[in-house]
């Protein structure tokens, strides 16, 4: 007997063929099925008689088929399906359908039918093409009502789940609901059954908009008690208790050659008294775009170490902890720490080039340190980088030395959360950029730092995840509600706003000219070409690579143009940057791989080309690669058509002659603006989630969240009752022992999805 837990492929009407390319979607189970949500729906629901006051509308007509053809079009080599339905004023129809022959199998001539689509006149007759239809003796499931659309693939289509998912809805009556009751009485939600019928065929937009509300309230409830949950699990562990030292950190702040932020002075204290606390932090740094989160992080390093302690910083890439590990050598040059870099390709204390001369790029703001590091005397002397894999590679004498306590600070991606690494007395444990792991390595680094095998398995580390991407407060608490959170939303004093201006295809050979100037100047520029979604990455690459020969040889022959793609190896990449900041490179065209936090302060211009595809915040989050130095920096967002090709024009004036597009209109949305208008990351972030919604402000992939959440995530209301209501049942029943299908739903829910 089919139930929720009968396999798909054990479904006779469900062919083996169907059945694999279901396992791949992850719909293995009925009960998979039954939650498989439309992302759209097509509304149909309206059914009415022809008439020219419909034209142009999607509509629902019905009627009988009095021809039926199939015919081959030679010239466009398609075979095109015609029927002529008349309704019952006698007013006839013609519907269309390209390379569907088939379709005259069930649509002979005679029968009654339903189509749904938009109405057209063609020759003074009504059409429409490829519409929706079905028999008008079937109850309406792709036609007649608000019709479900699913995210298809190659072999199943969102018509086939239709008929699939109405032959099975019945199932969900046998679905236990694991939202409570009472917690559905006192929010007026329907149950699990209602809901789902709602979902997959709704009566109408109001019961289709209360039940997606009642599905987001219960993921949002599952976030919450997760939430609550693992905070609560997490204050009853111990940590070192690391007291504050203000003439220690007082010094420090005043040997810096700039001067803190009010945000930044506010983010380190808040840290240093958590440090103090015997169970272990957990905080979450969020810093706009050059807000100044590495000090904040030094601080903590710094008061960290200087108590005895180990310190581990990781970062999602081998580039961003190579340029860690230079800042904190510079950082802490008056101390007598030893720091080591670890990562998949490198094992290396301390820099080559440490004690003679500072990092490119950091000149400005660390020459004071880097003039005393000769003073570092524990750090061990290694002339070069050693790349894994080549002999005697020193892995394991650096392991050696982490586990001996002879390494302070070990700076890394997550290498360092290998089984093969253990540290002697590891206190604090600092992830950068924490949204650029995926959902199983934030999982894993979560996880593993509560693991770490620190030398003490009484005491777990400290736990700070910063990130560079400013996030609106009501996703702070949706998505980040195990999280003490600290702000980093001012400025430094020095730092010069970012000039930006979007440019249509009539200005960009004005904004050459503008770069050439700047690079005359000694100046540096960016051209990128943001990545969207992985399968379009050798697309991206040979945009990437097509621009850096047209511009190397049409636009800036004078200039020597870098290049950089997601497909290069991290050792290329690395190199390709490093050329980059020594001035190797006038120029770099680069894909989206340009990481967020390199820092490259002699590059004062920015191009996005096709700007108008992304959302404000990736906008944002590339733009803050420029001014990061003392010069004013600036910002060119291309949008559409075909990049400098002179000028465009509008359609012809009532003298028909052709008026040049202006600047500021042609091919640029108005959202664009926004970032003409301000520097603000957390202002920005705000307009983003309202124009795109919070799926695509995070990434739905990337939260491990479903659609219907995500789409919920702006509703501060639902999460603040979700968020009430799992508080109150944890205080109750902290084991949820009276609540078991809560408890099995909750241990489910952990299980695809991570909360910092």
């Amino acid at each position: 007997m089919v139930n929720l837990d009968t396999l798909l492929k054990d479904i006779s009407r469900i062919t083996p063929k169907y059945a694999k390319t279901l396992e791949k979607m992850k719909l293995v189970t009925v009960r998979d099925f039954l939650l498989y949500f439309p992302f759209r729906y097509d509304d149909f629901s309206q059914t009415v008689l022809l008439s020219e006051s419909h034209l142009d509308k999607a509509v629902t007509v019905e009627g009988k088929i009095t021809k039926a053809k199939s015919f081959r079009a030679r010239s466009r080599r398609m075979t095109i399906t015609e029927i002529i339905m008349e309704d019952e004023n006698n007013t006839l129809l013609k519907a269309v359908w390209f390379n569907q022959p088939y379709i005259l199998e069930s649509l002979s001539q005679g029968s009654k039918i339903r189509l749904s689509g938009k109405l057209s006149l063609d020759d003074g007759t009504y059409s429409m093409s490829n519409p929706a239809w079905e028999k008008s003796s079937r109850d309406a499931t792709n036609t007649g009502r608000l019709v479900p659309v699913y995210p298809e693939t190659a072999g199943i289509t969102s018509k086939w789940i239709r008929w699939q998912m109405k032959t099975l809805l019945p199932l969900a009556r046998q679905m236990e609901d694991v939202l409570p009751e009472d917690i559905r009485k006192k929010y007026h939600l329907p149950d699990i059954y209602a809901a789902l019928a709602q979902i997959h065929f709704p009566d109408s937009n109001n019961s289709l908009l209360l039940s997606q509300k009642r599905m987001a309230f219960q993921e949002m409830f599952l976030v919450q008690l997760k939430a609550l949950q693992v905070k609560r699990d997490w204050g009853k562990k111990n940590s070192p208790d690391i007291k504050f030292d203000e003439t220690l950190v007082g010094n420090f702040v005043k040997s810096l050659p700039f001067k803190l932020t009010d945000a930044q002075r506010k983010a380190s204290f808040e840290i240093l008294k958590d440090l103090e606390r015997s169970h272990p932090m957990n905080r979450l740094l969020n810093g706009d775009v050059g807000a100044g989160k590495t000090v904040v992080g030094a601080i903590a390093a710094l008061q960290t170490i200087s108590a005895g302690y180990q310190t581990a910083i990781m970062a999602p890439t081998e580039v961003l902890a190579k340029q860690h590990f230079e800042s904190f050598c510079e950082l802490f040059g008056n101390y007598d720490f030893s720091v080591a870099l670890l990562t998949n390709s490198y094992k290396v204390i301390r820099h080559p080039e440490l004690g003679q001369k500072p990092s490119e790029g950091s000149a400005s703001n660390y020459a004071k340190f880097t003039d005393n590091s000769k003073k570092l005397s524990k750090h061990i002397a290694d002339s070069s980088f050693r790349k894994s894999g080549t002999q005697n590679d020193g892995r394991k004498e650096l392991l050696k030395r982490i586990s001996d306590g002879d390494i302070n600070l070990i700076i890394g991606t997550h290498a360092l959360i290998q089984k093969d690494v253990k540290f002697k007395n590891l206190a604090l444990v600092v992830i950068d950029e924490q949204h650029r792991f995926g959902v199983a390595q934030r999982s894993a680094l979560q996880s593993e730092t509560m693991n770490i095998d620190d030398g003490d398995k009484k005491t777990v580390p400290n736990l700070l995840t910063m990130t560079a991407t400013p996030i609106p407060r009501t996703l702070s608490i949706a998505y980040f509600g195990s999280l003490d959170l600290s702000i980093l939303d001012e400025m430094p004093k020095n730092r010069k706003p970012i000039i930006t201006k979007a440019i249509a295809p009539s200005g960009q050979n004005k904004a050459y000219e503008f770069v050439r100037s700047e690079l005359k100047k000694g100046r540096q520029a960016f051209v990128i070409f943001p990545l969207v979604i992985e399968s379009e990455k050798m697309t991206e690459v040979k945009a990437a690579t097509e621009e850096h020969k047209r511009l190397s040889e049409k636009i800036f022959p004078e200039f020597k143009l870098g290049l950089m793609h997601g497909k290069l190896k991290p050792k290329e990449k690395e190199e390709t940057m490093r050329d980059f900041k020594n001035g190797k490179y006038n120029i770099l065209v680069s894909t989206s791989v340009v990481e967020v936090g390199i820092d490259v302060p002699n590059a004062t211009v920015m191009i996005i080309e096709n700007a108008e595809r992304f959302g404000l915040s990736q906008l944002h989050q590339f733009r803050g690669r420029v001014g990061r130095g003392e010069h004013q920096s600036y910002c060119f967002l291309f949008t559409g058509g075909k990049k400098g090709s002179g000028t465009f024009f509008r359609q012809a004036d009532q003298t028909g002659k052709k008026v040049p597009d202006p600047l500021t209109n042609r091919g640029i949305p108005k959202r664009l603006k926004i970032l003409e208008e301000t520097n603000n990351g957390f202002r920005i972030a705000e307009e983003d989630l309202k124009l795109r919604g919070p799926g695509q402000f995070f990434g739905t992939l990337q939260s491990g969240l479903p659609d219907i959440t995500m789409e919920n995530l702006s509703n501060v209301k639902l999460i603040k009752f979700a968020r009430e209501e799992a508080a109150a049942i944890l205080q109750a029943d902290p084991q949820l022992k009276k609540h078991p299908l809560l408890k099995d739903a909750l241990r489910k829910f952990s299980e695809k999805i991570h909360l910092e």
